[in-house]
């Protein structure tokens, strides 16, 4: 019997892992390898657990690891708002990053791990995950949830206070209305930034941000929610804000001490500007 229910688990796993690999659309096949390897239950605590569907919560009928092997979203912290994230939503993401070994990701947002850790095995070897979780509580689960991952390291800190290691990636899993200068200073050439751009209440969006030769080249590619991020999600009254059409436009993003806002700005917040200017245009186009 016990061999029997440990077949059927990976057999769940193994086609969970096809899902997301497939909705990810991704051509790395350790995709979905890792997401069979990594155990999801292993980071949400004991069962059952509470499921977030829409506005309702729903506990599932027992703590069978069969139930969390779906594209859905498991609570963490009810009260704050806080789940493990959906799956579907952070395989298109990975996979769009298309990380790999050697590379060096900074985490935000990272929760108890679940996401750090598929990031973890995916650099490895020799890539790290630096995984900043500002919630005290969550970020000691983190810590020993990720004992098993030698090459993540949990820093209980503010993200955007704190400095950013150089880094690969940066994987930001708060909504901000902008992302901070240093987060951007901390992509190395070639590092690659995803974040929930949220300038408005209206402009949910996730945006890609790749740190090219000429500059930032950002990419706003598919509707997103998350939980604000403390400290970087709000604006003041001179800053300016996008309407739907411009966020959609935006293809660059400056830092305002490498060059002023100019008649391309989409979007202005301080120290961040975004542009409709296409960094990957052609020469003379």
């Amino acid at each position: 019997m016990f061999r029997l229910v440990m077949s059927n688990i990976e057999d769940l796993r193994k086609f969970y892992a096809r899902l997301m690999a497939a909705n990810a659309a991704s051509s790395d096949p350790r995709l979905e390898e890792v997401f069979a390897e990594v155990p999801r239950e292993a980071f949400l605590g004991p069962g059952p657990w509470t499921i977030v569907a829409g506005n309702s919560k729903v506990t599932t009928p027992s703590a069978d690891p069969a139930h969390i092997y779906q594209n859905v979203l498991v609570a963490l912290d009810a009260d704050k708002g806080i789940n493990n994230g959906e799956p579907f939503l952070h395989a298109q993401w990975i996979g769009k990053l298309t990380p790999k070994p050697g590379e060096a990701v900074t985490h935000i947002g990272a929760g108890t791990g679940y996401y750090s850790a598929v990031l973890a095995r995916l650099v490895s070897p020799g890539g790290t995950v630096t995984a900043f979780e500002l919630d005290g509580r969550l970020a000691e689960l983190a810590r020993k949830n990720l004992e098993a991952y030698g090459n993540a390291t949990v820093v209980h800190g503010d993200a955007v206070t704190t400095p950013l290691p150089p880094s690969d990636i940066v994987y930001v899993n708060a909504g901000v209305v902008a992302p901070p200068a240093p987060w951007l200073k901390a992509l190395r050439p070639g590092g690659r930034m995803i974040f929930p751009w949220r300038p408005a209440e209206r402009i949910p969006l996730a945006v890609l941000v790749t740190r090219t030769e000429k500059g930032f080249a950002c990419d706003p590619f598919m509707r997103s929610w998350f939980i604000p991020c403390v400290g970087a999600s709000t604006t003041n009254a001179a800053a300016n804000i996008p309407t739907r059409e411009q966020a959609a436009l935006t293809r660059s993003i400056w830092l305002t001490s490498d060059k002023a806002p100019d008649r391309t700005a989409t979007a202005i917040f301080g120290d961040v500007w975004f542009s409709s200017k296409n960094l990957r245009a052609k020469a003379g186009k």
